[in-house]
């Protein structure tokens, strides 16, 4: 089979067949559209101060390798980013972002492993109309989430930083697509930030009517100020945290395994067997 590979397994006499990795979309623009995940798509951010750590990294990085950055979007569980790779290729700049921000995410947490999937997503961006179009996308990310009632409204997007103070994003490209004027730039900026749309772009494609961020207040009412805990409690404690959260209206197994890195299938067991010892 041509472009496979036959590997040997661990056990004696099994070969497995190893698909190759296909190689990312190179854009003529050095453009991109990135988006990381978290394993399973659970947190990645338990916190502000997690979430300024990932922007100082990007800033950080961003310096040393001169890439552009021209907008971000933190979720609670993935990340939006389009930057235009300068230096060194887009891969090797988010493989630096994100192996920095585990290294630090894991020991204040004091935990193990990635965070992270393995691969991030990206599309490319080759034109003016598509350029425009993955910016509004990004900024309106947590709007379209139900997490914001205005696009402006976001904190931990670059939405604000095109008219208030730009801190680690390029807004020049950005702004001057609109006009050479500044202030008629942001005035069309704004209105075209606003705009409602379909657009559809990279997307983690999780709809859900409780949001994480409720879920996460619930367990700090439970005590569980952070994941990594309920991961490191013994087996009852932490099923009768898990039967808890799945007694709220509008929560869903695969939500619950992405805020606590729960697997679906433990969760899914939490409390069956009372209902099966029921007479």
């Amino acid at each position: 089979m041509e472009g496979y590979s036959i590997k040997k397994s661990s056990f004696p006499g099994v070969e497995v067949i190893v698909m190759p990795r296909i190689a990312r979309k190179k854009s003529r623009s050095g453009i991109y559209h990135v988006m990381l995940r978290g394993v399973n798509k659970q947190m990645i951010f338990e916190d502000d101060v997690d979430r300024i750590r990932f922007l100082e990294t990007i800033k950080k990085y961003r310096d040393q390798y001169k890439y552009s950055l021209y907008g971000y979007c933190l979720m609670d569980n993935h990340v939006h980013l389009l930057l235009k790779e300068e230096a060194e290729s887009v891969s090797e700049s988010v493989k630096r972002i994100s192996s920095s921000y585990v290294y630090w995410y894991n020991i204040k947490y004091d935990r193990y492993g990635h965070l992270f999937q393995d691969r991030f997503k990206s599309e490319v961006v080759e034109s003016i109309i598509s350029f425009l179009k993955v910016l509004r996308y990004i900024h309106q990310n947590p709007l379209k989430a139900g997490l914001t009632g205005s696009v402006f409204e976001s904190k931990w997007s670059s939405v604000n930083e095109y008219f208030v103070k730009s801190d680690i994003v390029d807004i020049d490209y950005g702004l001057e697509l609109f006009s050479n004027i500044r202030n008629d730039a942001i005035k069309l900026y704004k209105e075209y930030m606003g705009q409602p749309n379909d657009d559809e772009c990279l997307d983690d494609h999780v709809r859900i009517r409780v949001t994480d961020s409720e879920v996460k207040d619930y367990l700090s009412e439970m005590g569980i100020t952070h994941v990594s805990l309920l991961q490191q409690m013994d087996k009852e404690k932490r099923d009768l945290i898990l039967s808890r959260l799945k007694e709220m209206n509008g929560v869903s197994i695969r939500q619950l395994s992405r805020v606590t890195g729960v697997s679906r299938s433990v969760i899914n067991r939490v409390g069956q067997r009372d209902r099966w010892d029921v007479p």
